[in-house]
């Protein structure tokens, strides 16, 4: 029987569902037309380049799953090579969770979206605690002060693009601003030949 990236996902189970719901064939055509990515392709370098935040799935080794969103400025998180990622882990509330379950069961998962495009990318792997001081270095941003106290690395195991059917667009700060700002000159330009006008009038 074959094996295909999208596996990590679709097991038998999910495939017996899959079957009973109607949708198998279409997902086995994919499978076996282009499927799902293995490695880091340009166009997922720059999506991960432009994201300020994801959140990391983990599970413990009794299979208790715990979500974590991470968040940072653009490009936080690296891309190391065409199959790893990593990220600078600092200091939180210190519950350690995701650390905790990384040590027992290393699956991992990242969902990345993109709100204002109304684009979402799951990526399946597995993630690693490092407290390496040249690892750490790599992962830090030399303009944040803050020091790493870890890093974690994930290794891909396979990644998908989902449809945006369901996603709200929602705007950064940053994204309103440059629409914002264009309009707030024009203001300035029109109050300030209103009030010319004004004081020629008079």
């Amino acid at each position: 029987m074959s094996s295909y990236a999208s596996d990590v996902a679709f097991t038998p189970a999910v495939k017996r569902l899959q079957e009973s719901k109607g949708s198998r064939d279409g997902y086995a055509a994919m499978e076996e037309g282009a499927g799902w990515q293995e490695t880091i392709t340009v166009d997922l370098v720059q999506f991960i380049n432009d994201r300020d935040s994801f959140y990391l799935g983990t599970a413990n080794a009794e299979g208790q799953p715990y979500i974590q969103h991470r968040g940072g400025k653009p490009g936080f998180l690296k891309v190391l090579d065409d199959k790893t990622l990593g990220f600078a882990d600092f200091r939180g509330n210190r519950q350690y969770i995701s650390s905790g379950n990384l040590s027992e069961n290393d699956k991992a998962y990242i969902f990345l979206m993109d709100y204002p495009n109304r684009r979402r990318i799951k990526i399946w792997g597995h993630a690693r605690v490092v407290d390496d001081p040249d690892v750490m270095e790599q992962m830090r941003d030399s303009d944040y002060r803050g020091l790493p106290e870890q890093a974690i690395i994930f290794d891909i195991t396979a990644w998908d693009i989902n449809c945006p059917q369901h996603i709200t667009p929602r705007y950064t700060e940053a994204d309103v601003a440059e629409v914002v700002e264009p309009l707030q000159q024009r203001i300035a330009q029109l109050e300030q030949q209103l009030s010319d006008k004004q004081g020629t009038a008079s």
